[in-house]
């Protein structure tokens, strides 16, 4: 808990140490078997998931308000990076993540996420405070339309789902 002191530079040393591992993450979590959020610890201050991306997914624009720092432990996890236009967003800037790779957010970015490749892709996401209860109201932006809503968790999980069970029909 001290690295919650030294904040997401802390953090982000942590998390690269875990990634570099990824065969030792693998035994401790298991293989991934299906896309989604899993909490591995959580409280007011932090919260820490693993996040199994299904083959080819993307989660529509959103925003954390608090930081977070990314971890990928196997795959890939491509980034779009948003900024506000009047009433709705403009992409800005890309980061593509590999396996041993960490990115921090700051608490106001907004991004998108794509998992580009065929197979599962297995980050572990550490936030600044509480992901799934924020102090401070998130949102997230229609893929198509790029008009702003609030946030919305089971949502996103619906998306894990659906994603994983069109990647499951591909396959047969």
């Amino acid at each position: 808990m001290s690295a919650i002191s030294g904040g997401h530079e802390a953090i982000s040393e942590l998390v690269a140490e875990a990634v570099a591992d990824s065969a030792g993450i693998m035994a401790e979590l298991g293989e991934p078997e299906h896309a989604g959020l899993t909490p591995l610890f959580r409280s007011p201050d932090l919260t820490v998931i693993s996040f199994v991306w299904a083959p080819c997914m993307s989660l529509m624009p959103h925003n954390h308000q608090m930081f977070s720092v990314v971890g990928i432990y196997t795959g890939r996890e491509d980034n779009v990076f948003w900024q506000r236009t009047g009433t709705t967003i403009a992409a800005a800037g890309a980061q593509s993540l590999g396996a041993g790779d960490v990115a921090t957010l700051d608490r106001d970015v907004i991004h998108s996420v794509l998992n580009p490749i065929g197979k599962m892709a297995c980050a572990l996401h550490v936030y600044g405070g509480d992901f799934f209860a924020p102090p401070v109201p998130r949102s997230e932006w229609d893929h198509e339309t790029l008009i702003e809503q609030p946030w919305n968790v089971e949502h996103a999980k619906a998306l894990f789902r659906e994603a994983e069970a069109r990647f499951r029909a591909s396959r047969g």
